[in-house]
């Protein structure tokens, strides 16, 4: 009956009446019901990422290592100033919205389907280590967005996962037994040169020889002096 007065009053047939009303059971059951976000474990995200800084390459299902990512880069974001600041200024310093910034990133990030981008030691790299680098929120944003936008992508590898990875909780957390991140980081995926063994031999090669003949020949003479002192008179 009081349906069909409500019905009435609205004028809409009982039968629109009955189809609106069933159609709010499932809209609820679905409010009620969806499945929650994955819980995700901060500290395995980050010993996982530290494994991929240190080595560049990855170990883990690409779906569950690219929630990993999805998660430290959302909270990476959110650990800036910027985060913070009202819509004009963040339009002002980051030329949109920061809701808008984290999806827009997240999303590039959830495009790779086959595996993950080929730059994923450096986007590993800057999320560990971001607010040292980069000073503010766009140039980390440029960063990560220059990094997420390749289109190479790397396999999983299948070598035997770092031993230091899987240390044992209870296990003393000593410093040989943690993994190195790389050192001197710089902006923009833009890797510290370093000269190699090879450029040191060619340096070495590339010396003046007559310069390090005179040198061993100075080092034997002090040789060969510090011998002769050494000897008690007489003997």
């Amino acid at each position: 009956m009081a349906l069909n007065e409500t019905s009435q009053t609205l004028g809409i047939s009982n039968d629109d009446a009955s189809h609106t009303q069933d159609n709010m059971v499932p809209d609820i059951l679905n409010n009620c019901c969806a499945e929650p976000e994955p819980v995700v474990d901060d500290e395995e995200v980050g010993r996982t990422l530290e494994v991929i800084a240190s080595t560049g390459k990855f170990w883990h299902d690409w779906e569950k290592l690219k929630g990993m990512l999805s998660f430290k880069l959302k909270q990476v974001l959110s650990e800036y100033p910027e985060a913070r600041m009202t819509a004009d200024e963040q339009n002002a310093s980051l030329g949109e919205m920061y809701t808008q910034l984290v999806k827009r990133l997240d999303e590039v990030l959830h495009s790779f389907d086959e595996g993950p981008p080929f730059t994923l030691q450096r986007l590993c790299e800057i999320l560990l280590a971001a607010q040292s680098i980069y000073p503010n929120l766009s140039k980390l944003a440029l960063a990560l967005e220059k990094n997420l936008l390749v289109s190479s992508t790397l396999n999983v590898c299948v070598d035997p996962y770092p031993q230091t990875a899987m240390r044992n909780p209870d296990e003393p957390n000593t410093a040989s037994e943690e993994p190195l991140l790389h050192s001197n980081l710089v902006p923009n995926g833009v890797e510290p040169m370093a000269a190699d063994s090879n450029e040191m031999i060619m340096e070495v090669e590339g010396g003046d020889i007559n310069d390090m003949a005179l040198d061993m020949e100075a080092i034997d003479d002090i040789v060969r002096s510090s011998e002769t002192n050494s000897v008690p008179p007489g003997s």
